[in-house]
């Protein structure tokens, strides 16, 4: 079930003793993780560059779809920006709850999916009443081929803080962010018109109130409240906790040859 929306990555509710295994990351890993798992070492389709690696972490070559380690062999899996690229995403879920007690999922929404589509992404996800959903992107209407990225990822993040304020304090507006325990709920390809209807009608209000529900002027300023400090505490961590930069896998297999 999901438990939290995380504020980003940096908002995880990680142990200091947990085992963490991270699926995925390719160029951008987590130093938290105790393990990495990539299925695509050297084909560098689905991410914006090489593998980068940590050289306090172990590396696995695997597919999420099919992962070589026992029933809940880590206390914690990140799966970060890695479901929209599945093959098969319900294969993948399970998955990764089976290895994992607890987890992180982070995915683009609906709305992040159009600012900056990515040819290499085969779903477009939504959070629905606590469910994942995947929809087909070839089945969905709209242009899928104008991407903003340049702005949306590039350079808002870094230059506008009104716009980091608004990634951050709304959780699912560009980003899926969840915490999950146990299991995670999830549809893909769903026939059911209620479900499907987000995704191929236009929204009215109804529709747009079910994905962003209404809030009290006092959970504004506490949303407000938190995105702040989060950002500061973000920012000020960088400074204090200078780590080592990660290396490129060719580099950290050399290491240990």
């Amino acid at each position: 079930m999901i438990t939290r929306h995380p504020l980003g990555r940096q908002d995880l509710r990680i142990k200091r003793r947990d085992k963490v295994l991270e699926i995925g990351p390719g160029h951008d890993p987590m130093f938290r993780s105790d393990v990495i798992a990539d299925k695509f070492p050297h084909d560098d389709t689905h991410r914006c560059g090489k593998v980068l690696i940590y050289p306090h972490q172990q590396f696995i070559e695997a597919d999420g779809e099919q992962l070589p380690f026992e029933k809940d062999a880590f206390d914690y899996v990140i799966c970060n920006q890695v479901l929209e690229h599945a093959d098969n995403p319900a294969r993948f879920i399970e998955e990764m709850v089976r290895v994992g007690k607890r987890g992180y999922v982070e995915t683009p929404s609906m709305l992040g999916e159009q600012m900056f589509p990515k040819e290499s992404h085969r779903w477009v996800i939504l959070l629905i009443e606590d469910k994942l959903v995947f929809y087909e992107k070839e089945k969905m209407p709209g242009n899928y081929r104008n991407n903003y990225g340049e702005v949306f990822l590039n350079y808002l993040p870094y230059q506008s803080l009104p716009f980091k304020m608004l990634y951050v304090s709304e959780p699912n507006l560009l980003l899926n962010r969840i915490e999950w325990e146990g299991t995670i709920e999830y549809l893909v390809n769903p026939e059911d018109d209620y479900y499907s209807s987000f995704f191929t009608r236009k929204w009215n209000r109804e529709m747009t109130m079910k994905i962003f529900p209404p809030r009290r002027g006092l959970t504004e300023i506490n949303r407000t409240l938190q995105a702040s400090y989060y950002l500061v505490r973000e920012k000020l961590g960088q400074k204090i906790h200078k780590r080592p930069s990660p290396i490129t896998l060719d580099e950290y297999l050399a290491e240990r040859e």
